[in-house]
């Protein structure tokens, strides 16, 4: 799980490490470490699940999507 970014000529430091940040992003390696630092039980994931698809059931009756 490694993550490579080649400078293409005419990239500037400054590009290169936004092109980084957003693979970083993209892959969902942020967030995975922030799930990882702390443990949940079973039943508090499961918890977080459902509450997290009754908001976006809302979301889509509010918005009519």
């Amino acid at each position: 799980m490694s993550i490579v970014v080649k400078a293409g000529p005419g990239d500037s430091t400054d590009s290169v490490i936004r092109k980084f940040q957003k693979k970083v992003v993209l892959e969902g390696l942020v967030q995975e470490i922030r799930d990882r630092s702390v443990y949940k039980k079973p039943s508090q994931k499961r918890q977080e699940y459902l509450a997290e698809k009754r908001r976006k059931i809302m979301r889509a009756r509010r918005y009519g999507a």
